[in-house]
C-alpha cells in the first residue's frame, strides 16, 4: 500500500472543496445555480403578499375585541370616578345641609372623563326643573343633583333613551345606579 504524504492529503481535500464550490458559483451562462441559491434565501413577492394578507386578517379579527375591552375599561373608570365624586359631594351635604354649587368646591374642577370631557354636575336646588335629566318615562332620574359623563361621543340629551345619551355614564336613582345610560 502506498503511503500518502501529508501535503498530498491536503491537496485532495482542497480539490474536493473546489469541485463543490464550482457547482454553486458557475459562470453567467450556467444553469442559474447562483440565482437558485439567492431564491432559496429570500422571499418572493407572492410569499410576502400571502404573509401580509394573513397578518391583516388576524388584525381584523383581533382589533374589535381589543377596542371593546378599551371601551369597557373607560366606562369602568368613569363609573369609579363618578362614585368618588358622589362620595365627595355627600360630605359637604351632610355638614351644612346643602350641596356645593360646582365640582370645584369639592376638588373636582377640571377633572376630565376618560374621553377627555369634563364631568357634568347640576344641583337641582335653585335650578330649572326642565334641565333635569329624565328617564324614558320623562321622570327625573335623581332628586337632588345630576352627575354624569357625556360618554364616548361627547354628546348628550336630557332624556336618557335618546340616541346621543345612550353612551353617557350616569348617576341615577340618587346614586343607587351608576353606569351606562343604555343599561338604566
Amino acid at each position: 500500500m502506498a503511503q500518502l504524504h501529508p501535503n498530498d492529503e491536503t491537496e485532495m481535500v482542497d480539490n474536493s472543496l473546489r469541485a463543490e464550490s464550482a457547482d454553486c458559483s458557475g459562470d453567467a451562462h450556467s444553469t442559474g445555480s447562483a440565482a437558485r441559491l439567492l431564491g432559496e434565501l429570500g422571499w418572493t413577492l407572492v410569499e410576502m403578499i400571502l404573509v401580509l394578507g394573513i397578518f391583516a386578517t388576524l388584525l381584523a379579527i383581533v382589533r374589535p375585541s381589543v377596542l371593546s375591552y378599551v371601551d369597557k375599561a373607560r366606562v369602568a373608570r368613569a363609573i369609579g370616578e363618578i362614585q368618588a365624586i358622589q362620595s365627595d359631594l355627600s360630605g359637604p351635604e351632610l355638614l351644612d345641609g346643602q350641596l356645593p354649587e360646582t365640582l370645584a368646591e369639592v376638588g373636582w374642577d377640571g377633572v376630565l372623563d376618560p374621553w377627555g370631557n369634563p364631568y357634568e354636575y347640576m344641583r337641582y336646588e335653585g335650578s330649572d326643573p326642565n334641565l333635569q335629566r329624565k328617564d324614558r318615562f320623562l321622570k327625573p332620574i335623581n332628586s337632588s343633583y345630576d352627575l354624569y359623563s357625556r360618554g364616548k361621543d361627547g354628546e348628550t340629551a336630557k332624556q336618557l333613551n335618546q340616541k346621543v345619551s345612550l353612551d353617557d355614564v350616569v348617576r341615577a336613582n340618587d346614586g343607587a345606579f351608576i353606569g351606562l345610560a343604555s343599561n338604566f
